[in-house]
């Protein structure tokens, strides 16, 4: 039978279960939030040397992705933009969380040589997604 769980119960207290939970979600996915193959396309949007191309390139990513990817990555995102809002309790800033989810939403298929240069743009996509939602995922 299916297990039930209530958020209401005390181990659900503390946000950091929750959030580990929502991490380990994500990186249990058989593929990435961003699937695979665009995971280059990301990677080398963040690389471009011109801020508002980089947004450009971005923004005609996330309308590539599969229906399903789109629609949760835009809920999950605008969720940390309201974390991010309460930056003077949770210190979740901008790059807090690009460092969190970066390599929870977007990875390789296969582990590159070099694990920290590959993980500092992950992570800086992701600060791209938050820092222009509203751009990116337009109403």
């Amino acid at each position: 039978p299916e297990e039930r769980l209530s958020l209401a119960d005390p181990e659900w207290s503390d946000v950091h279960v929750v959030t580990g939970a929502l991490k380990l979600f994500f990186r249990e996915l058989p593929e990435p939030l961003v699937p695979y193959r665009l995971f280059d396309s990301f990677i080398e949007a963040v690389k471009l040397p011109d801020p508002q191309e980089q947004v450009e390139r971005v923004t005609e990513l996330v309308q590539s992705l599969p229906p399903h990817n789109y629609a949760t990555l835009h809920y999950l995102l605008a969720h940390l933009c309201r974390v991010m809002e309460r930056v003077d309790v949770n210190r979740m800033t901008l790059q807090n969380i690009g460092i969190v989810f970066g390599p929870t939403l977007l990875r390789p298929e296969r582990e590159p040589g070099s694990l920290a240069a590959g993980m500092a743009q992950q992570n800086q996509a992701v600060e791209l997604l938050l820092k222009h939602f509203d751009c990116i995922f337009p109403m």
